[in-house]
């Protein structure tokens, strides 16, 4: 089969088609024939060199994708209650931006009715990271304030609606008027623009100085200090990314006046069992609003796979608002 690979660690040039063998599904797995894959920041960083697949994991990108089962392991199948021919979308470790993709039956989840191939292809990266970070490591509760730094990027969409959808009160974060304006539209409360102003602040401002109880972090550096400092008492921030940089100077005092918690996460690495248990609560808390229309994933633009250089350069210019997506022909 044709597939991307990283043919040189750097720059978005560096992925280009390449011939890998199909991959056989083992125990517990099974084999999708791939409509489209969605593309994460996670694999910009390994195409950087910075990001390595777990071991034994395939080396090709994707984390996501989206299509039909050809095949797997039948008892594996038969207990999650999908057969051959049925259209789902997983999360996998690596080896999504092929057009045949092996992932733990216990990661698939079916296709939410209505929803397109290239739709459900943006789907598990960002709701299992969000539902695992927000609802789980950050326990948001209705009536609670959520903070979500990134309120444009696909993580963003996704807290910005799942997070509305739960009943919480959505404070986002953007780097232009128009991108508030998408936070907005999609269901925040407020959008702060961070170029022009100081999110800690209007934080405090939005609240009648109560602040936050939970900010969503995919920047941390010397963010985390100024979260800190816009924080409701009993406050959590989670982080999940470090686009800011990995070092932070806090006041340490305020997080013990104010009883916080400063914790975070990296999905990949998990084992099966952590992310069947997402995969079962989302199928069980979220395809029900997918499915009537409540929340909609966000798709910004598809690319053709060869086209997978030109969809990380969009990736690093920092211009979508949503995901971007991969499709496969046939």
């Amino acid at each position: 089969m044709q597939a991307v690979e990283i043919m040189a660690f750097g720059a978005p040039e560096g992925l280009r088609l390449g011939t890998r063998p199909r991959p056989q599904p083992g125990a517990g797995e099974l084999l999708i024939r791939v409509s489209a894959s969605g593309v994460n920041r996670p694999d910009v960083l390994q195409r950087k060199g910075h990001y390595a697949p777990p071991p034994g994991v395939s080396d090709l990108p994707g984390l996501e994708v989206a299509g039909v089962i050809e095949g797997g392991d039948a008892a594996a199948l038969a207990q999650a209650g999908l057969r051959v021919g049925d259209r789902v979308c997983a999360l996998v470790a690596g080896g999504g931006y092929a057009p045949w993709c092996v992932a733990p039956v216990a990661q698939c989840l079916p296709v939410p009715a209505g929803l397109s191939d290239i739709e459900a292809a943006s789907l598990p990266e960002t709701f299992f990271t969000v539902w695992s970070n927000v609802f789980d490591r950050g326990r948001l509760q209705a009536g609670e304030v959520l903070l979500v730094q990134g309120g444009s990027s696909g993580i963003g969409v996704t807290a910005i609606q799942l997070a509305r959808a739960r009943g919480a009160t959505v404070i986002a974060t953007a780097g232009s008027d128009d991108k508030c304006a998408a936070c907005l539209e999609l269901g925040a409360h407020h959008a702060i623009n961070y170029r022009e102003q100081d999110f800690s602040a209007e934080v405090l401002r939005l609240t009648d100085g109560r602040g936050a109880d939970v900010v969503l972090d995919m920047v941390a550096g010397d963010y985390v200090a100024r979260e800190i400092a816009c924080l409701a008492e009993d406050g959590r921030i989670v982080i999940i990314a470090v686009q800011g940089g990995t070092r932070a100077a806090i006041d340490a005092s305020a997080v013990l006046r104010k009883r916080l918690t400063v914790t975070g996460s990296t999905l990949r690495p998990r084992p099966v069992a952590f992310k069947a248990a997402i995969a079962q609560a989302l199928h069980r808390e979220v395809w029900p609003l997918l499915e009537d229309g409540r929340i909609r994933p966000v798709i910004h633009k598809t690319f053709a796979a060869a086209e997978a250089a030109q969809a990380h350069a969009l990736m690093e210019s920092g211009r979508h608002v949503g995901k971007i997506v991969l499709t496969w022909e046939g």
